[in-house]
């Protein structure tokens, strides 16, 4: 049978991604950090020219936040590659973008130096001066002798320019470059690993997501097993009821209790097999099998129900108490011929719920296997299996009957399902 691609695609999961306001903020907060730090270093070392300093300062760091992005989009192409190649990736990634970087910065900062300088020049009266090559030169006053004064200096001066630094060659332009770019460069390495971290980050908790619907559908697959293990044995046995008393001419029994089943079933069946019911449907549910049993035996079946009302939204699973109140009647009710009361009772005992299913019958005939098959077994797998061990469950026979108890975690249903 063909396979519809488009419905493949679609049951695949998505590849989990850091989001981009997550991405953003992490780039935001580099490039912040970096504008503080510059300018509290400008302030200590009073570079002067602050206010032009800084919006130039604030247009780097902008130009800085766009091309990190540059940089994310490319290493997003390496989300789902092995960790030593997204480490190579970002070593090689990163340095042409801190290149650029380096180079808004000189572009942005180009005049600055000079601006400065010529302050500090200003400040001293100092003349500070490029001629045509580009070299930078100052003129310092110089007191000249005066020959007629018998060789004293003369009073009046001049200058002479002195050259303090010559025009910036290529190989000065690409040396002043590659130092902005190497510091840009370590602050984005730094950035790409954060990044990393982060998607590591989500990948671990997307992986942790799948793990838990895998082991939810095993769950529910194996609530449904059990579930189902109890409907036939349950069926099994009330056929044989049945079938009991219209053998022996008791149609009017036979046809009341047909009646009783269809309305158990009707009540079973309206729940998912796998999920949670209240406390109060499942002590219904059993009302109603006890009733399907006291047509076979009359006189003998006594029910007490013991249902605190603060309990009645709690959630158990559906039809555990099945197979408890048909081993009572198995084994309590049916081998005696004097009334045996079976008692279905719920507490509350430091936020465990506590149900218990008892009888006052002869307890259970040495050698009877009763903790096997489809009765305890089955209960006590299904508890383990929607609680893990977070459970209590004993089953024994008492001083004057038999008991067995559960203990499980308290939680109480927020809606009743029409």
């Amino acid at each position: 049978m063909a396979t519809n691609p488009t419905s493949d695609a679609a049951l695949d999961p998505p590849t989990p991604t850091v989001s981009f306001r997550t991405v953003l903020f992490s780039m935001v907060v580099l490039w912040a950090t970096y504008f503080a730090l510059t300018t509290v270093r400008a302030l200590v070392m009073d570079f002067g020219l602050q206010f032009e300093l800084g919006w130039r300062r604030l247009l780097v760091t902008g130009v800085g936040v766009l091309l990190t992005l540059v940089l994310w989009l490319l290493l997003r192409l390496f989300d789902n590659r092995p960790l030593w190649l997204k480490i190579s990736g970002a070593i090689v990634l990163a340095m042409p973008v801190a290149l650029a970087i380096g180079q808004v910065n000189y572009v942005v900062f180009k005049d600055m130096e000079f601006a400065q300088r010529q302050a500090y020049a200003e400040r001293y009266n100092l003349n500070l001066r490029r001629d045509e090559s580009g070299n930078l030169l100052i003129d310092v006053p110089v007191r000249r002798a005066d020959p007629a004064a018998g060789g004293t200096d003369d009073q009046s001066a001049d200058s002479q320019s002195v050259l303090i630094e010559e025009a910036e060659t290529y190989a000065d332009f690409w040396r002043k470059l590659l130092d902005v770019a190497l510091g840009r460069y370590f602050l984005l390495l730094a950035w790409a690993s954060t990044y990393f971290a982060l998607l590591a980050g989500v990948q671990a908790r997307a992986a942790q997501q799948r793990e838990n619907k895998f082991r939810s559908a095993a769950k529910a697959a194996e609530l449904l097993s059990l579930r189902y293990q109890v409907n036939p044995h349950f069926l099994f046995n009330t056929l044989n009821s049945l079938s009991a008393l219209v053998m022996t001419g008791k149609a009017d029994r036979a046809e009341r209790m047909i009646q009783t089943i269809s309305r158990f079933y009707r009540h079973s069946l309206a729940t998912e097999p796998t999920a949670d019911v209240a406390l109060r449907d499942e002590f219904d549910l059993q009302k109603l099998y006890l009733d399907i049993e006291a047509v076979r035996f009359p006189t003998r079946l006594v029910c007490v129900f013991d249902l605190p009302l603060e309990l009645e939204e709690a959630r158990v699973p559906g039809m555990i108490l099945q197979p408890l109140v048909e081993n009572s009647v198995k084994y309590a009710v049916s081998p005696v011929s004097r009334p045996v009361t079976i008692t279905l009772a719920a507490r509350e005992e430091f936020d465990r719920l506590v149900i218990t299913v008892s009888d006052d019958g002869p307890g259970v005939p040495p050698g009877t296997p009763h903790g096997f098959g489809i009765g305890l077994a089955n209960v006590r797998d299904r508890l383990e299996a929607r609680f893990g061990p977070d459970i209590g469950f004993s089953s024994a026979p008492v001083p004057g009957g038999y008991r067995t108890e559960i203990r499980i975690p308290l939680t109480r249903m927020t809606a009743r399902h029409a």
